[in-house]
């Protein structure tokens, strides 16, 4: 069998500055914008993984989701516990660098942490945990 993760999906709650972070912050490319209903999809990767994808997407467009729910997920993004994702670099310093200067929130400067892996954390415009690890 084989299996490959082709997209993975993200919150966010304002689709501009997730758009603005995610391509030219972190520089990946756009390869998707959908509206409906007022609301965006917007979907981004690496230039040089055209097979992998992050899907930006209205967590209050998700089905069966009742409005104490989204007050939840809302107060978990805030809070930046609701999504976690784990992005890899070859140079951890130049990237932090990057996207310090951008003006994002910085978690965790890079450290090497006690299991053996090199990382940083920060925070994208809608709160979710990105951890980028430094791997050759």
């Amino acid at each position: 069998m084989s299996i490959s993760i082709y997209s993975s999906f993200l919150p966010h709650s304002d689709p501009d500055a997730s758009l603005a972070f995610y391509r030219d912050t972190l520089g990946f490319e756009v390869r998707n914008d959908v509206g409906y209903n007022g609301m965006r999809w917007i979907t981004v990767g690496p230039a040089d993984q055209p097979g992998t994808s992050i899907v930006l997407f209205p967590p209050a467009a998700s089905p069966g989701v009742t409005d104490e729910e989204k007050r939840t997920i809302a107060e978990m993004m805030a809070k930046g516990t609701y999504a976690i994702m784990l992005l890899a670099t070859p140079n951890l310093d130049a990237t932090f660098e990057r996207i310090q200067a951008s003006g994002a929130e910085i978690v965790e400067e890079p450290t090497m942490q006690p299991y053996g892996v090199r990382d940083c954390a920060v925070r994208d415009p809608a709160g979710n945990l990105l951890r980028v690890q430094e791997r050759s």
